[in-house]
């Protein structure tokens, strides 16, 4: 049975599409494929129903999955990192790939705010925990789901654009946001930076000869149910700012994490915006 990786592709201009690659065999382990595992166990361990730890799967490497640290903290808008992250945005918001819902909740008692995921499970999770406005969308399916200039900021944390999967789906996905968004519009979107040293130890890292450049390739496995591999690719702030050329987007890059540290934050503010 094959599994699929998800990319977005194609010169800037066109509909984002979420496209599967075919990629890679599991051996015939009697798993189920496809069942959402990753979304299923987040919304499991909310409601107190999670039989089974949810791991990330490179190989033959498994690590546990911290869902309560990575998704059910509140968001601390009084610390630097907070501060910082509410400066950048405005409503209409759009939190794109919102998990759980956790900026959501936040800035949805300060402006409009639309939060998205691609997961049903999800979805209904967010809806359960008080997120007002959410919506089953994918990341790559934006111009079919909003009109042009429909929100002022968007926020993409998580490294969910790495998957786009090449420089050209970058590009495409920057594109996208750039329709979804008003004249004075920015978006905050984050990566790991290939150029940094210590990135080589992120967990299901892939090197790329080409500097700047690099993958990640895992997929998530809960209980019986093993999801679809997934591709992300890892862009330096000079490769990030390499695919914004010609969508209209200008980026500038915050670090976030220890001095030094491989993981960064970019703001994208439209050309000509102050």
């Amino acid at each position: 049975m094959s599994t699929k990786v998800y990319f977005g592709g194609g010169p800037c201009g066109g509909h984002g599409g979420f496209r599967p690659r075919e990629v890679a065999q599991y051996p015939d382990t009697g798993r189920r494929l496809g069942t959402d595992p990753y979304g299923r166990a987040i919304r499991d361990h909310h409601h107190g129903e999670q039989a089974d730890p949810l791991y990330d799967v490179d190989g033959g490497r498994r690590r546990d999955h911290p869902i309560a640290e990575f998704y059910f903290g509140a968001f601390r808008a009084e610390s630097d990192a907070g501060a910082w992250l509410a400066e950048q945005l405005a409503g209409p918001l759009l939190d794109l790939g919102a998990g759980a819902g956790r900026h959501a909740l936040y800035f949805q008692r300060e402006f409009e705010t639309v939060a998205v995921d691609r997961s049903a499970h999800l979805v209904d999770l967010m809806g359960d925990r008080g997120v007002e406005d959410t919506r089953e969308v994918s990341m790559f399916s934006l111009r079919e789901a909003f009109g042009r200039d429909r929100f002022r900021s968007v926020l993409s944390v998580g490294t969910q654009l790495c998957l786009a999967g090449s420089m050209q789906g970058l590009r495409r996905l920057l594109c996208d946001l750039a329709y979804v968004t008003t004249a004075d519009g920015r978006a905050v979107v984050d990566s790991y930076d290939p150029s940094v040293a210590t990135t080589a130890d992120t967990f299901g890292f892939r090197p790329d000869p080409t500097p700047g450049l690099a993958y990640r390739v895992y997929h998530y496995e809960y209980g019986e149910d093993t999801g679809p591999e997934l591709l992300f690719r890892l862009f330096s702030p000079d490769r990030l700012r390499e695919a914004a050329a010609g969508t209209g987007w200008r980026v500038s890059v915050r670090r976030h994490g220890p001095s030094g540290g491989s993981q960064y934050r970019a703001v994208l503010r439209k050309r000509g915006a102050g």
